[in-house]
């Protein structure tokens, strides 16, 4: 039987990276097998690609299309074969942040963004996909306290507005894939709501 897709999406600070082991440890206690992995990244090509993309300056349209040369090594390599064996694969971040992102973030009209989908994961699609929602003003804090800022994390809080707004109309456009989770809450109750979510997926 094929494993299940879910992806955790919010701007940088939400709190996705904090809770995605957790997230494994309720899978692994159903007694299924599950994969963890990130975007971009997840294979060997694509931390080299992450690399370069979180470090080195580049004109967005060249961002867009290695964003989706590393999904595109991720998915034929990992995540459809740990699928097909049953595994279930938590990825931290997927497509929706690239309409997040490069789309919402750096204004790249959608018809690219769809074309590089359409070429790279057809009709492939999460299975679930879980919005860490956050306002910038917090993650930035929860960022500053964390590590010292990246590429995408030392833009401007009215780019990482941008983005959490671009998340929130693609979960309103799919809300039957989309769980929307309050990140400014404890870490205790965004776990007792990812327990939740993950006894009924």
């Amino acid at each position: 039987m094929r494993g299940k897709f879910i992806t955790l999406e919010g701007i940088d600070g939400a709190g996705k990276s904090t809770h995605i082991e957790y997230l494994a440890e309720c899978i692994r206690k159903r007694g299924a097998a599950v994969t963890v992995t990130r975007e971009p990244g997840g294979t060997e090509l694509g931390e080299k690609l992450r690399e370069l993309l979180l470090n080195r300056d580049m004109h967005a349209d060249t961002e867009l299309m290695l964003m989706f040369a590393a999904r595109c090594e991720h998915l034929k390599r990992r995540i459809l074969p740990a699928l097909a064996s049953g595994e279930w694969v938590l990825c931290d971040r997927f497509s929706d942040a690239s309409y997040a992102y490069q789309g919402g973030g750096r204004g790249i009209p959608a018809d690219r963004l769809v074309i590089l989908e359409r070429w790279v994961q057809d009709d492939f699609q999460p299975d679930l996909t879980l919005l860490f929602d956050l306002e910038p003003q917090a993650a930035l804090v929860r960022r500053s306290a964390q590590r010292d800022a990246d590429r995408f994390e030392a833009q401007e809080l009215a780019f990482f507005a941008r983005v959490r707004d671009a998340y929130l109309k693609r979960a309103a456009a799919e809300p039957t894939r989309f769980r929307i989770i309050d990140s400014g809450q404890s870490r205790e109750l965004v776990r007792v709501k990812l327990e939740k979510i993950i006894a009924n997926a």
